[in-house]
């Protein structure tokens, strides 16, 4: 197992590399001129001084060659400086440990409340294939799929607005347990539970099929219980395997929904930092990004053999 975690990693890196250096082509050759959009925000005559713009794009080596900065930052990077921002001058590493914390709760959160939620509506759905009940299951999975979270958090937050007047707009961080965060908290988790619920109905109908089952069911076992001993355990193997495009969707849904209830997670900082072009910024973000679904599905590879022994087997057999 750790030969196959260090193989995984050594593969991961070189897919990390690739990434960053697309990243900061995109900023660098797509984005325009940072220090230029700093002056050219400013008030005055101060925006038309092309000096003092070359002074500090010299100074914060912005004046080298694209594969030259890159490979600079690269060289920091694995001293553990992740350097400036080139708008604010502060340490990136600062700015991106005040955010990461807001968006790791947010998406643990999320992570359970999906969990909870969609594994015992996919297991409803199917034990009641093609009745009223799994069509409204399905039809509202389907539902919830289609709404992206930058059209679903301003929703939500009109018709609470509306159904409650007297309601205060849940904008803002106070902590995991604020009642502000139970809005975002949903509109973050809407497509991971469409996903699982769709994930765990088709497994459980394809394991409902199965020989141990309908012995189960011919010994006059409960239902409940078929379905807790023999039927969600099985089902848990294929809903794991999700755990990284989970991690994929709630990372791009908190772009939104961080900028759209005003939480000072990684999402909002990736906006200001585009918006800003500021390059470290948004290079230290990517990586994190990258980081955390090549976890996912590490994670994914770990859990796999311990819910299907069958997989353990295979992989010593290689």
């Amino acid at each position: 197992m750790l030969r196959y975690v260090l193989t995984r990693f050594a593969i991961w890196i070189p897919s990390v590399l690739v990434v960053m250096l697309a990243v900061y082509a995109l900023a660098f050759y797509g984005a325009g001129d940072p220090i230029k959009l700093i002056f050219l925000r400013a008030p005055g005559d101060v925006a038309y001084n092309p000096q003092r713009i070359e002074a500090i794009r010299e100074s914060a080596g912005l004046n080298k060659p694209f594969i030259v900065q890159f490979g600079l930052y690269i060289w920091n990077l694995l001293h553990g400086q992740f350097g400036n921002s080139l708008t604010s001058g502060r340490s990136v590493w600062a700015m991106v440990s005040a955010a990461a914390p807001v968006s790791f709760q947010l998406a643990i959160c999320s992570i359970i409340l999906t969990a909870v939620v969609a594994i015992p509506l996919g297991m409803i759905a199917a034990l009641n294939q093609n009745s009223r009940i799994d069509y409204a299951i399905l039809g509202s999975a389907l539902f919830l799929w289609a709404i992206p979270a930058y059209v679903a958090g301003p929703l939500l937050m009109v018709g609470l607005i509306v159904l409650l007047p007297g309601a205060s707009v849940p904008y803002g961080w106070g902590g995991i347990l604020d009642v502000r965060i139970l809005l975002p908290l949903l509109v973050l988790s809407f497509q991971p539970i469409a996903l699982i619920v769709r994930q765990t109905r088709a497994a459980v109908i394809e394991v409902l099929s199965e020989d141990f089952v309908r012995t189960a069911r011919a010994k006059g076992v409960p239902e409940i219980m078929v379905a807790l001993r023999h039927i969600l355990r099985p089902v848990l193997t294929p809903v794991v395997t999700q755990l990284g495009l989970i991690m994929i969707t709630i990372v791009n849904g908190a772009i939104f929904v961080e900028l759209v209830f005003g939480l000072p997670g990684l999402g909002r900082l990736t906006v200001q930092a585009l918006i800003n072009s500021d390059y470290p910024v948004i290079l230290a973000i990517t990586l994190i990004g990258s980081f955390l679904v090549m976890v996912s599905n590490l994670l994914v590879d770990v859990l796999y053999p311990l819910l299907d022994p069958r997989a353990n087997d295979s992989r010593r057999s290689r």
